[in-house]
């Protein structure tokens, strides 16, 4: 069920958007108009009071996007693996011994080789969905495939060099 966003200007302030949960409880980002943001738990009584705020930096607001980004792909990805008999993913580790650490992901030939597609690179730096072949692998990239059994297994012998 989709999530109704609701955008309200703070006159002079900036711009909340508040996600009402399926539990009823308010969230809202404030994003002021200097650049700053706040997320905000409003108070059960009092949905116009926030019972607590927490101000975020650039750094910790693109960390919270990314973790809920990142842990929401790779839960619809195993919420479609369930409904398609034959289609698994897999997380696959880059090594650093493996051939592909510096080389771009199309090296790899991956989708020609075993038919799987790399749908996401997950990294210390956060996720990358959709990388495209020039997108270069990292020692310690995580590789969200997307293939049968056997295509999976093969990439995996593919990025571990063997």
């Amino acid at each position: 069920m989709p999530v109704h966003v609701e955008r309200a200007e703070l006159p002079g302030i900036g711009v909340r958007h508040d996600i009402l949960t399926e539990s009823g409880r308010r969230l809202s980002v404030v994003s002021f108009r200097d650049g700053d943001r706040e997320l905000a738990i409003a108070d059960e009584d009092d949905p116009d009071r926030a019972l607590e705020t927490i101000e975020l930096t650039d750094d910790e607001a693109s960390a919270l996007a990314e973790v809920l980004g990142g842990s929401l792909m790779l839960t619809q990805l195993a919420e479609m693996r369930d409904r398609l008999a034959g289609l698994f993913t897999e997380q696959i580790p880059v090594r650093a011994d493996s051939p592909f650490v510096g080389r771009p992901l199309g090296d790899t030939k991956a989708r020609t080789r075993t038919r799987c597609y790399i749908v996401a690179i997950i990294r210390e730096t956060g996720v990358l969905p959709a990388p495209e072949p020039a997108d270069v692998l990292n020692a310690g990239d995580l590789l969200v495939a997307v293939g049968t059994r056997e295509g999976l297994d093969k990439l995996v012998q593919i990025v571990g060099g063997s």
